[in-house]
């Protein structure tokens, strides 16, 4: 347990600006808060708005401020776009150029601030070099698991030259392991591995943030991949430090509670179990051809659905992509497919609710499978292939088959894997295993431990750094 009589910690976090990075932070700071530390949340101020709402207790200058820092306007950069939700997906190098230049805004903030410690994203990997110069110790804080991190490897990595070499495990994991991307997965994110208009690269961010840090801590547990906590350490050579899978919280939002009654009256008409929820979250940014074939398999699937559906454009100058003709009218009564806001977690928490077609995403599978909700997996972007490779391994997930070189996928497909996992006697053993692990997911006495087991290392490491100074100090007199 962490030691109440250590002095309380004033600690800055400073997350990229995207939701599915900015809410893990939030989660965070306030379970840290809750324990009597301060927390500085650095973010733009429209991005800050739009945060789940905290508990009013915990918004003071003793434990959570928000510091807002507006966005300086960039060439090619929508004047309202302040987090990846906002863009299409080949305007998101422009929003990096924008965040890079918060350096002196944000250094400046640390000067005057003084704080115990920083906590810093992927994105900005010149924070940890910028603390140091402060004296301030910084933790680089990954949202993603820790098998992603190792398997993008360590700093110099002169054997993956192709796509072929990211399709298999690499020569640093010492265990099998299917942790690696499918062909399809990493043409789509290919990208993220060149130099873009940032000047560096998204994988070379992942390096050089934790190169710069001096802890790294990850999104997980001991329980759910302790292997892979280890082999961190061990490339990195630093202290890795998991903070838990941190299950969401409920907030207060205000005026969106109408919203939810109309969602809940419609799900308590359904039977226990019986309610395929579907949603790919803010950051998919799924195709025309692929949205058809996912409502034409739902519709197949014959099971009641709930659908969360973002409308939005893949590219900057593609139309909105829409729903298949007559989709709505054949499925009205059946299912609800909703474009608003919506509560994902109270939906997930539902017992209505069954299965849920979804993207692999971290965060929403810990979302899931702390309510024991057996998942069908589509991966569209970034480590949700990764992601998918481990849940498949565990019986915790199936994937939905597709092309393995253009990763395409049928209707038909769809279907047969719904069913598969939330019907059919062949599919129980994935029904039976998310349920068996809502205990590592869910337990919020064993996520507290967690953050007590972070404070504490992080005061351990502020005074064994103290000493260390005031040797040097008397070793100089």
């Amino acid at each position: 347990m962490a030691d109440t009589t250590a002095r309380k910690l004033h600690i800055v976090m400073f997350p990229w600006l995207a939701f599915g990075h900015m809410i893990p932070f939030l989660e965070l700071a306030k379970l840290i808060a809750q324990k009597g530390h301060k927390i500085s949340f650095i973010s733009t101020p429209k991005n800050i708005e739009r945060l789940p709402k905290l508990p009013p207790d915990l918004v003071t200058p003793d434990l959570i401020s928000f510091i807002k820092v507006p966005l300086p306007l960039v060439e090619n950069l929508p004047e309202n776009a302040e987090a990846t939700v906002d863009l299409p997906t080949d305007q998101g190098p422009y929003l990096k150029v924008a965040y890079d230049s918060l350096q002196e805004t944000v250094a400046r903030f640390l000067e005057e601030s003084a704080p115990d410690w920083v906590f810093y994203d992927f994105a900005p990997y010149w924070l940890g070099p910028v603390a140091a110069k402060l004296n301030i110790p910084s933790v680089n804080y990954c949202v993603m698991a820790a098998y992603v991190l190792a398997f993008l490897g360590p700093m110099e990595d002169a054997d993956r030259k192709g796509p072929e070499d990211w399709t298999v495990s690499p020569k640093w994991v010492p265990f099998p392991s299917p942790v690696a991307f499918r062909y399809y997965e990493f043409m789509k994110i290919i990208g993220s591995f060149r130099e873009n208009e940032s000047g560096v690269s998204d994988v070379d961010r992942f390096k050089l943030s934790i190169q710069g840090c001096d802890v790294l801590a990850v999104k997980s547990c001991y329980e759910f991949e302790p292997e892979w906590l280890k082999l961190l350490e061990d490339l990195h050579r630093k202290p890795v430090i998991p903070v838990g899978h941190l299950p969401p919280t409920p907030y207060e939002n205000g005026g969106k509670d109408e919203a939810w009654t109309e969602m809940k009256e419609w799900l308590d008409k359904r039977k226990k179990g019986s309610v395929l929820f579907v949603g790919f979250g803010s950051e998919a940014k799924l195709s025309q051809d692929e949205l058809t074939e996912i409502a034409l398999g739902v519709e197949l699937s014959g099971l009641p659905f709930f659908w969360v559906l973002r409308k939005q454009r893949v590219f900057s100058h593609s139309e909105m992509i829409e729903l298949p003709d007559g989709f709505e009218e054949r499925t009205k009564g059946g299912g609800v497919v909703w474009t608003r806001w919506a509560p994902q977690v109270k939906i997930l928490s539902h017992d209505a609710v069954g299965g849920y077609l979804m993207h692999s995403g971290l965060g929403s599978v810990v979302e899931a499978v702390q309510f024991g909700k057996a998942l069908i997996l589509l991966t569209f972007y970034a480590d949700q292939g990764l992601n998918a490779r481990v849940l498949e391994e565990k019986k915790m997930g199936y994937a939905v088959p597709r092309n393995e070189r253009d990763g395409r996928f049928t209707r038909d497909a769809v279907a047969e894997s719904v069913r598969l996992v939330m019907v059919e006697e062949e599919g129980k053993v994935y029904r039976d295993k998310v349920k068996e692990m809502r205990g590592v997911f869910g337990d919020r006495d064993k996520q507290d431990r967690y953050v007590d087991n972070l404070l504490t290392r992080l005061q351990q490491i502020q005074k064994e750094r103290k000493a260390k100074a005031a040797l040097i100090e008397n070793g100089d007199n």
